[in-house]
């Protein structure tokens, strides 16, 4: 074998080695975020004996769809779903964010403004950093009613979303919103990953007339954009949340489905064209719903194994 390949390989196996991280929240995501484990990506073990590892700081506050990703600088960040509407208090729309060095060593919790007017929402945060632009750009789904008013009866409850961004350098200042990602239909759950040389977003049809509630594929040269969906759905209905990670020579997209019965899924894919269920592979913590799917160091992972 040729020093580069031998290269390679080594390279391949250490990274085939690194431990899986996965958020998720309970119930209404009153209780907090979980974290579970798995060498393999098939099975997880609950971290804390299945505790919640973040409890929320902020009276009122949910803690759903925890997302969680790691910084140029090697610190991590998390943000989640801080409530379904604007506060009924005092008209405020937030998402969460808290960061650590290590997992386990927790920021304050913080609420972001989310200074989008008339938006009715902001659901499943999610960040990707710009390796050009050196920032960080934070989306999420909003609902304006009227902003969109093709599709208002397409939905839930007149929601009508589209996918929205602010841009950070530190989760303290932020631009003001703009819109992401319009398919020209309601979407939610959006996540983006780097895959070659191109980026994918995996996000949810939120259509329930005609019925959607899958998942769908959007492809850019940028992870700013623009982006460029693709026709169909490559999966069932009834499903939403995905997190998407690559193990081995395949890339995994795991989802929520939040139907009954309520369980957590993946369908498998290596050119993004043909796509397997694995689901029956999948073994998860009972109640584990929308969370991100990380890698991460195996001194990470000793630590949060030791947290009693």
């Amino acid at each position: 074998m040729k020093p580069a390949a031998i290269l390679f390989a080594f390279l391949s196996a250490a990274f085939a080695a690194d431990p899986l991280l996965f958020t998720s929240f309970r119930g209404n995501g009153e209780t907090g975020v979980y974290l579970a484990l798995s060498e393999d990506g098939r099975h997880w073990t609950p971290v804390r004996n299945g505790q919640p590892v973040l409890r929320p700081e902020i009276s009122g506050m949910l803690m759903r769809d925890p997302f969680l990703a790691r910084g140029p600088d090697g610190r991590w960040h998390m943000l989640w779903t801080t409530g379904w509407t604007r506060s009924k208090q005092d008209g405020s729309l937030t998402i969460g964010h808290a960061s650590s060095p290590d997992l386990v060593q927790w920021s304050p919790q913080r609420l972001i403004p989310i200074p989008l007017d008339g938006a009715r929402n902001a659901w499943a945060p999610e960040a990707v950093w710009h390796p050009k632009q050196k920032v960080w750009i934070v989306f999420w789904a909003s609902t304006i009613p009227g902003r969109f008013p093709e599709g208002e009866a397409s939905g839930d409850q007149g929601y009508n979303h589209r996918i929205w961004a602010m841009r950070t350098r530190d989760f303290q200042t932020f631009t003001a919103p703009e819109l992401f990602f319009d398919p020209g239909f309601n979407v939610i759950d959006s996540t983006i990953v780097r895959t070659g040389r191109r980026w994918l977003m995996v996000f949810k049809d939120e259509r329930r007339e005609p019925l959607k509630k899958n998942l769908r594929l959007a492809w850019a040269e940028d992870p700013a954009g623009p982006w460029r969906a693709e026709p169909e759905t490559f999966t069932k209905s009834w499903i939403e949340g995905p997190s998407v990670i690559r193990i081995g020579r395949d890339w995994f997209v795991y989802f929520d489905h939040y139907g009954k019965p309520q369980h957590y899924g993946a369908y498998r894919t290596r050119d993004w064209k043909r796509f397997e269920d694995v689901t029956a592979e999948l073994r998860f913590p009972p109640g584990h719903r929308h969370g991100t799917v990380v890698r991460i160091r195996p001194r990470d992972a000793a630590r949060l194994r030791a947290l009693e």
